[in-house]
């Protein structure tokens, strides 16, 4: 039932933006303004939040590789959709540096990136919601902590050696259901798929990054589940840097080997599992709000065209995401 919910949802998504796309787009470039206007009343935190993902406080211009609103690639379609539901709103002839796919590296120049690394000057890689249907997907979880198996579990790609590292770590411990279901994983590391459903029947579920974040990092905290993890190096829209050690997450040591120590003692202390994740959960809320997260969304691309000379700031809009 959750894979034809998730299909039906994902056929919805495509419909809706083609027909976007297939309408005038001059209907959404005269409701740019009213938009904007209706953004600088979401209050301080829609502002912090632009900010963070926008943190660009200084003149550029776009570079010669920049691309028109209008010309934005289409693949990968999702990436496309993401970024066009909002630019579409904007003059088809601004440019944008944009950077599509997984992120390894801070761009030369004030790019439009889905995800970035947690490094101490990142502010050229401007982060927008993209590639939401995949990283954005939190469905309700009805069973309870103390009612999920006293386990470990872990499913993924064998795609960054921290990964294989883990499997090598974890291979003989009893309270440990990890591996990779992926035909090339070696034999000994290899598991039959689970679906989100079934590992959140888990009590404890471990989040590593592979090419960048972790894709099952968002899924895994708005569970009833308690997540595992390194510290994260690389963020996206969910604003992975935010999140605090024992307090969203429990954190593992580089070589895990505290991870028996930690389910010992979550399995004494249920009652410390289900404190992080009720803040794990409330974490999430924060991007349930779809008015902020459209708010956000002009802004933080109104603040990328202001700040390259392709707009003249509107008074009151640029007031509020100066804060002055």
């Amino acid at each position: 039932m959750a894979t034809i919910f998730r299909n039906s949802t994902k056929v919805f998504y495509y419909a809706r933006n083609v027909v976007r796309d297939i309408a005038p787009q001059a209907l959404f470039r005269r409701r740019l303004a009213g938009r904007l206007q209706k953004a600088v009343l979401s209050g301080e935190p829609v502002r912090q939040r632009l900010n963070y993902y926008n943190k660009l406080q200084h003149a550029f211009v776009p570079s010669p590789a920049a691309v028109r609103v209008d010309k934005v690639p289409f693949s990968p379609s999702m990436y496309y959709y993401d970024l066009k539901e909002f630019a579409r709103y904007f003059d088809p002839e601004l440019l944008i540096d944009l950077e599509f796919g997984d992120v390894r590296s801070v761009p030369r120049m004030p790019s439009i990136v889905k995800d970035r690394p947690i490094v101490a000057e990142n502010s050229n890689a401007v982060l927008l919601k993209l590639d939401k249907f995949r990283h954005f997907h939190m469905p309700a979880d009805k069973l309870a902590f103390t009612d999920k198996l006293p386990t470990v579990v872990w499913r993924g790609d064998l795609n960054n050696p921290m990964r294989t590292r883990f499997l090598k770590a974890v291979r003989d411990l009893p309270f440990c259901d990890a591996g990779s279901p992926k035909p090339r994983a070696a034999a000994e590391y290899r598991k039959p798929y689970l679906s989100i459903n079934q590992q959140r029947r888990y009590r404890y579920i471990v989040s590593l990054e592979g090419n960048d974040v972790a894709t099952n990092l968002k899924w895994i905290m708005s569970s009833n589940s308690l997540c595992l993890m390194p510290p994260p190096t690389y963020e996206t829209w969910f604003a992975e840097q935010r999140l605090e050690a024992n307090v969203h997450y429990v954190p593992l040591e580089a070589d895990f080997s505290n991870l028996g120590e930690c389910v010992r003692h979550f399995e004494q202390h249920p009652a410390e599992a289900q404190r992080i994740i009720a803040a794990a959960n409330a974490y999430c809320t924060t991007f349930a709000d779809e008015r902020a997260e459209q708010a956000i969304s002009f802004l933080v691309l109104y603040k990328y065209f202001v700040l390259s000379g392709q707009i003249e700031p509107d008074a009151d809009v640029w007031r509020y995401i100066s804060g002055s």
